[in-house]
């Protein structure tokens, strides 16, 4: 695989991966949690995602799309109740401390809640079926998977980031209500399509 083809592969990535609901997930997440946190989890999400993809090359499609559709609409509306209705003092509280036992363990759980979201929601994902077509008509599943997954931690990065700078402009309470809000809306319409197809 040349250079060019290399890119190609790694822009195509990044630019689908971009609209997604786990950029979106990314956004709202680090909007509670630390984004080095968010940025761990998710890009390791991402990381097993395209390992997946690549290996299984195209049988990915094939995953029952009903049972992982459910998983994703229970996250989602998991994500949303907590931010809903989580007390604005402990929203204000959270946020750098000395490092104790508890504050490590915080840490761990948001590395393996950012994880665990972005891992559902990957399954059957067009950025994984993707990574795996290219898997197969390549013949190269080590460069589609290091390209692949460059341009999804990339994402993780915009996502995280971009979630932390939002709260500099945006308070804290707004961010949570509409990232509940958005969770929600991404849960109800994951339900919708399971319950439709």
């Amino acid at each position: 695989m040349n250079v060019g083809e290399f890119a190609g592969i790694f822009a195509l990535m990044f630019l689908l991966e971009l609209p997604d609901k786990t950029m979106v997930a990314t956004i709202v997440m680090s909007t509670r949690a630390r984004p080095s946190s968010i940025v761990l989890g998710a890009s390791a999400g991402f990381i097993v995602q395209m390992g997946i993809a690549v290996s299984a090359g195209g049988l990915i499609s094939l995953l029952p799309v009903h049972a992982k559709d459910a998983v994703v609409a229970a996250l989602f509306l998991g994500g949303a109740g907590y931010l809903l209705f989580v007390s604005g003092r402990k929203a204000e509280e959270q946020g750098e401390h000395e490092a104790t036992p508890e504050h490590a363990a915080t840490r761990l759980r948001e590395i393996l809640t950012a994880f665990g979201v972005i891992f559902v929601g990957e399954f059957g994902d067009l950025t994984q079926i993707q990574a795996a077509n290219f898997s197969a008509k390549t013949h190269r599943p080590l460069e589609v998977f290091v390209a692949a997954s460059a341009a999804l931690v990339c994402v993780s990065f915009v996502g995280a980031y971009g979630g932390q700078l939002l709260q500099r402009v945006v308070p804290i309470a707004k961010i949570r209500v509409l990232g509940g809000l958005v969770f929600l809306g991404l849960g109800v319409y994951t339900l919708v399509q399971l319950a439709t197809s």
